[in-house]
């Protein structure tokens, strides 16, 4: 539960920033960017808090080697909470001039490195703790936050355009971003309570802490960190282009309402909460690797039907591809990693290890995805160049799932009591 609740709010931040780039920021932003160039300047700004993620799963996963995983999903929250809160603060460029966006990209960075560290602690709570032959399930627990912080913010910028009206783009996007200061003090309260990885805990006693863990990761793991990298990169591609990409798609291409993307949206987001856990349980029965392989080969067999459904136009049929994408396909392949992830490093330098492997592919393909799908269907007027991509990365991942064997193992245990703290004396 600690896991889930806080990258529910880690990624709820996130999700904001996509969806109102997605629908406001080139015009509140860019303005002397006209129509696509606009929206480019605003997925460009979105790709930078992608490309700081390594620095902050480096970063982060120094000190989660060192210290615990525990004590720095706290800052990580802090981090990423005080960044979401300050872009609603921002004057729009029409104020201010260029330091708009410059003061954007500054935030952007903050809330970046902040997620590169999120996730690597909060799947090994949740991994490490879980018991035999269900980390799957356990692990699972930390990708259920991404479509839970989805659902929050489609949910909270619905209601801030219901409330703003015809001013949201003047005003009523800052809502959802000043409403994240709540979030942090509930997270902050729930963080505080978590009990400390027993992997890490027992590790640290008996062989110590390493000076520089990502040196050890990147002498001895390397392969792992390739591979790991390689098997997420399809479904970071799937999933910005479903959730990101087809947003912009919709409204600014086909003259879809925004309202009723948002609205599809928050439907996706239900059907995404309800398939990780389902997926994940799944994982554990036939096979942790297996499965990711799988969804990527479906994945690659999906995407040209999927973009086939969007550039219809027809209502119910984005929404059918929207959930068969991200509800399906993607949920299929994204709900094992942590337990995948843990298991490519040692206990001594997984937190460096996993974190690594799962920002390089968000930060090459996922930040990039929805600038690169609009900027060829900017030079091609079609998207049949991007789903061709989309089905080399498939491909990719399923020939690095395959490749991905276990290496280690999570220590099988019943978990430490919530609020029961593990002290690490010798550290």
């Amino acid at each position: 539960m600690g896991s889930f609740v806080g990258t529910t709010l880690e990624w709820y931040d996130f999700f904001i920033y996509g969806t109102t780039a997605s629908l406001v920021f080139g015009e509140v932003f860019f303005p002397e960017q006209e129509g696509v160039v606009g929206t480019l300047a605003a997925f460009a700004t979105f790709a930078v808090g992608f490309i700081a993620r390594p620095l902050g799963s480096v970063l982060f996963g120094h000190f989660g080697d060192r210290i615990g995983r525990r004590n720095v999903l706290i800052t990580t929250l802090l981090i990423m909470g005080g960044a979401t809160v300050l872009i609603g603060c921002i004057p729009a460029y029409d104020t201010i001039g260029v330091w708009a966006p410059v003061l954007l990209v500054l935030c952007r960075i903050a809330q970046g490195v902040a997620l590169g560290g999120e996730w690597g602690g909060a799947a090994l709570l949740s991994v490490e703790n879980a018991p035999a032959r269900r980390r799957g399930l356990f692990g699972s627990s930390t990708q259920i936050g991404s479509p839970a912080g989805l659902l929050l913010a489609s949910l909270v910028i619905a209601a801030a355009s219901a409330i703003s009206g015809d001013a949201f783009e003047q005003w009523g996007w800052r809502i959802p971003f000043l409403c994240s200061v709540i979030i942090v003090v509930v997270g902050l309260a729930i963080r505080r309570g978590l009990a400390e990885s027993q992997d890490f805990a027992e590790t640290a006693k008996t062989e110590g802490v390493l000076a520089m863990p990502v040196v050890q990761v990147l002498r001895d793991d390397w392969r792992s960190v390739l591979l790991g990298a390689g098997l997420g990169a399809s479904n970071n591609a799937l999933y910005y282009t479903v959730a990101t990409y087809t947003l912009a798609y919709v409204t600014g291409t086909l003259g879809v309402p925004k309202g009723e993307t948002i609205n599809h949206l928050t439907i996706v987001s239900v059907c995404y909460l309800v398939s990780i856990p389902l997926f994940g349980w799944l994982s554990d029965k036939v096979g942790l690797r297996r499965q990711v392989a799988v969804a990527a080969l479906v994945g690659a067999a999906f995407v040209f039907p999927y973009f086939a459904m969007i550039e219809s136009g027809e209502s119910w049929l984005i929404l059918l591809g929207m959930i068969l994408g991200l509800a399906v396909v993607q949920s299929a392949a994204y709900a094992p990693q942590p337990a995948v992830y843990s298991e490519l490093f040692p206990a001594k330098t997984r937190y460096t290890g996993a974190s690594l492997s799962y920002a390089l592919p968000t930060t090459i393909v996922g930040g990039t995805a929805p600038f690169l799908a609009t900027w060829l269907y900017s030079v091609t007027g079609s998207n049949t160049a991007m789903a061709w991509y989309v089905v080399a990365l498939s491909l990719l991942a399923a020939g690095c799932a395959t490749l991905a064997h276990r290496r280690h193992t999570a220590s099988a245990r019943p978990a430490t009591p919530v609020g029961e703290r593990v002290e690490v004396t010798d550290v």
